[in-house]
């Protein structure tokens, strides 16, 4: 069974919540949550992410939206979709994309505009267990631990290690974390999340409400996301097969009951003709 709402973790739900313009106002509300008080954003514009890297599956998985705030300042919004190999260098060589952008031909000062990188991850970096931590804001800072430069920060939020509940929610941020992390597994708005902002939320993410053509993409974008989970997991490699099967095979019945063709059926869900004649 199709959830009522779709994964923000994929490629498609993290960008129809954060990445329209239509949906411009959530991914403002949920920036000044991690932004300090002279950074909040009051408007910001989306830039073309196809100029951050070479390939079309990098592009996918490092970069979902970059933005720059009314006042200049830029941001790298990251949502990765699979753990990766050098994860903290990565998130630093993508950080210098919207530095060297800014560099002038001819006569220039080099006066920078701050740079924040916020990475949101569906998975747990390498860390000793003791030492991991749900958020971390990191900057450039001296021996004493005096900020050296401030125009460059990270901003690091491990999901997996949130673990308050709905009862525990104390502040607004909490309240944008908590609905990242479950929204795929509600089936209706919490008590606590019955606000504007998160209304608007749960109404873009509601999977009835997407086009024929929208919801083609999704489980385009489901399966994507299930094999790179599979794939970079290779101690559990087997049973994350069968469970992607199982859930290539879910993703088949619901295109079936909705009329989809076979062959589109099998190019989406990766499954042989046979496999979903069977069905």
């Amino acid at each position: 069974m199709i959830s009522k709402y779709f994964n923000p973790y994929t490629d498609f739900g993290f960008k129809k919540l954060f990445g329209e313009e239509a949906s411009k106002d959530l991914l403002i509300d949920f920036l000044n949550q991690l932004l300090p008080a002279h950074h909040q954003i009051a408007t910001l514009s989306f830039k073309n992410p196809e100029s951050l890297s070479t390939t079309l599956e990098e592009r996918k998985a490092i970069f979902d939206i970059y933005c720059e705030s009314a006042s200049g300042e830029r941001f790298i919004v990251e949502m990765q979709k699979a753990k990766m190999h050098f994860f903290k260098d990565r998130s630093l060589f993508y950080s210098t994309f919207p530095i060297r952008e800014q560099g002038k031909k001819g006569v220039w000062n080099f006066l920078l505009l701050p740079v924040y990188f916020i990475a949101i991850l569906d998975f747990i970096y390498d860390e000793k267990e003791d030492e991991r931590k749900f958020r971390r804001d990191v900057s450039l800072k001296d021996q004493d631990g005096d900020i050296f430069y401030d125009k460059l920060h990270f901003k690091f939020l491990q999901m997996p290690l949130f673990n308050k509940t709905e009862h525990e929610l104390e502040s607004h941020f909490d309240k944008w974390v908590y609905f990242l992390k479950h929204l795929e597994d509600m089936d209706h708005i919490p008590s606590i999340l019955n606000e504007p902002v998160f209304q608007k939320g749960f109404d873009i993410a509601e999977v009835s409400h997407l086009s024929t053509e929208q919801y083609d993409d999704y489980l385009k974008s489901v399966l994507s996301y299930n094999e790179a989970k599979a794939v970079t997991d290779t101690a559990f490699a087997d049973g994350k097969i069968e469970g992607e099967k199982a859930k290539a095979l879910e993703v088949a019945r619901t295109m079936l009951a909705k009329g989809f063709a076979i062959d589109t059926i099998a190019e989406i869900s990766k499954l042989s003709t046979e496999e979903i004649k069977s069905l």
